[in-house]
């Protein structure tokens, strides 16, 4: 299975989903489209990831590729193909699927605690998930849930952080595959959105690192990408 990340920043890679996909013998290929590299070839690709991104999914005229990319994440939506949105990756898709995409009256960033509903650990995708746990939290904007969509998890800070359409497309607001190194990264080139960020959700360097919980989730993830990637059909 070939799986493809779609990119927005040098600094929001797959991250622990790449150590996932070498363990699990998946090809993992990617497109930088903040370098405005070309999408593949449609038919090359098995899966796809849309990574997260300081951008709003309405920025179409500084990123003119935006339009561009949900035009190949709704065909590959059409065509039936696993997809996976990550923050902004997942607000794509709710735009894609015609569900709105707006601020939220504070910004969450730091480490909070994620509840996933009934009808998420009802669900074989999702049915090892605790009630709730710590999961990192990046983002000024959140999506509704399409009227098709099963609504998977909150926060206290946003009652909309998951989503399951159709079996095949599925978005998380938050960051299971975020690293040490990436989320040092993410920090050293958001410096100003910190300065500038306020309210109760809003966590600083030094407590995002000591509050780190980076194993629990890559467990998390590694768990999900097996069951969300390997199977075709749910029951």
């Amino acid at each position: 299975m070939n799986i493809h990340y779609l990119q927005h920043v040098p600094f929001e890679g797959p991250g622990s989903i790449r150590l996932w996909a070498e363990q699990a013998g998946r090809e993992l290929t990617g497109t930088q489209l903040y370098r405005n590299e070309t999408l593949p070839d449609i038919e090359q690709v098995d899966a796809l990831v849309i990574m997260g991104g300081p951008m709003s999914v309405h920025d179409e005229n500084r990123h003119p590729w935006l339009q561009r990319e949900k035009e190949f994440i709704a065909d590959c939506i059409a065509r039936e193909k696993k997809v996976l949105g990550i923050c902004l990756g997942a607000q794509l898709i709710a735009d894609v699927l015609g569900a709105k995409v707006k601020p939220m009256e504070h910004k969450e960033i730091g480490w909070f605690p994620l509840e996933w509903t009934e009808t998420a650990r009802r669900h074989p995708v999702f049915d090892y998930l605790p009630a709730t746990h710590p999961v990192l939290h990046w983002h000024g904007e959140h999506f509704e849930i399409h009227n098709d969509a099963l609504q998977l998890a909150s926060s206290e800070a946003c009652e909309t952080q998951a989503f399951l359409w159709k079996n095949h497309v599925l978005g998380l607001q938050f960051h299971l595959e975020m690293t040490k190194e990436g989320l040092a990264d993410l920090i050293a080139n958001s410096k100003q959105e910190l300065e500038l960020a306020g309210g109760p959700w809003v966590q600083q360097p030094d407590e995002m690192f000591n509050r780190g919980h980076f194993e629990e989730n890559q467990t998390v993830l590694n768990k999900l990408l097996d069951r969300f990637f390997g199977t075709s059909n749910f029951c």
